[in-house]
């Protein structure tokens, strides 16, 4: 039995997410969804018509102030996952006053995780540059993403240069949520290679340790890195408890206040799929951290 990483959404976890959007089609409808968004200039060469593409959620309700914004980055082991899949998780944060974005990013074997990164950055840069046409205040953006994901939103967080590359000579995420993140220290993981088939993670990171640790967020941390949330299911795979450890000590180290909390009897599929329930405990923790309360800008 695998205790890493989960490579493809299991046939029963499909099912879930089906029905749980089906149920949220029906109730959590105070949001409006703009659809397919492209972030790469289609006249881009690298443009991807599936996988450079992105949904808003605002909250139809509208406000005299902008509204805070998260871009939810999916997992699926870098491998796989999409954007449609997450909808539930666009709703419930459109519900409780929050812009969500929700992104797709290309992944392998067609591009490497450096290409993934730069995507997501991409995406991230998109988002500051038009969230306000939705209701939304680029200075207070954050991202969130779960497993593969995660590790994702850890990297633009931490790694300003990532972000420059992109038109963001100032890294616009204010902070980040990790749900279960996988990939924090990919430079540790592959050269120890501890579990079975854990060579199949060089199709995505491919074969030079120096590109490891390119794209592990562990290597960017400072003392001026954003805040982080960090929660972990006390049943996850034990690589990802490990690392996330790791990236807590580190933070701790670097002053940071940055608490890992560690979510009793929760495996790492359940780590996402509880975010169809809008009152679990990481919304309520998120609110408040991207001040869902606050009202700093008027909407232009």
């Amino acid at each position: 039995m695998r205790t890493f990483f989960f490579r493809i959404l299991p046939g029963c976890l499909f099912l879930a997410l089906l029905l749980g959007l089906a149920n949220e089609y029906a109730v959590a409808r105070p949001s409006r969804r703009t659809q397919d968004i492209a972030y790469v200039p289609t006249s881009d060469p690298q443009f991807n018509a599936e996988r450079h593409l992105l949904d808003v959620y605002a909250p139809k309700q509208k406000t005299a102030f902008l509204r805070p914004v998260v871009v939810f980055i999916h997992g699926g082991s870098w491998n796989s996952g999409n954007k449609n899949f997450y909808s539930f998780i666009g709703r419930r944060l459109a519900k409780q006053g929050v812009v969500a974005v929700v992104i797709n990013y290309r992944l392998a074997p067609q591009v490497e995780v450096p290409a993934m990164a730069d995507d997501c950055a991409r995406a991230v840069a998109w988002v500051a540059q038009h969230s306000a046409e939705y209701g939304g205040d680029p200075q207070r953006l954050y991202v969130m993403g779960h497993s593969a994901g995660g590790g994702l939103a850890a990297l633009l967080t931490a790694d300003n240069a990532l972000m420059a590359r992109w038109g963001m000579p100032v890294n616009p995420i204010r902070g980040a949520i990790l749900d279960d993140p996988a990939g924090l220290d990919m430079y540790d993981y592959l050269r120890k290679m501890q579990y079975p088939g854990d060579e199949e993670y060089l199709v995505p990171f491919g074969r030079d340790p120096a590109v490891w640790r390119t794209v592990s967020p562990m290597y960017y941390l400072t003392p001026g890195t954003p805040p982080f949330l960090l929660y972990v299911g006390s049943e996850t795979y034990p690589s990802i408890r490990n690392s996330s450890e790791k990236f807590q000590q580190k933070l701790t180290a670097l002053g940071h206040p940055a608490a890992m909390k560690v979510l009793p009897g929760k495996k790492h599929v359940p780590m996402v799929l509880q975010l169809y329930w809008q009152h679990n405990i990481i919304y309520q923790d998120l609110l408040q951290f991207v001040g869902s309360n606050a009202q700093p800008h008027a909407a232009q």
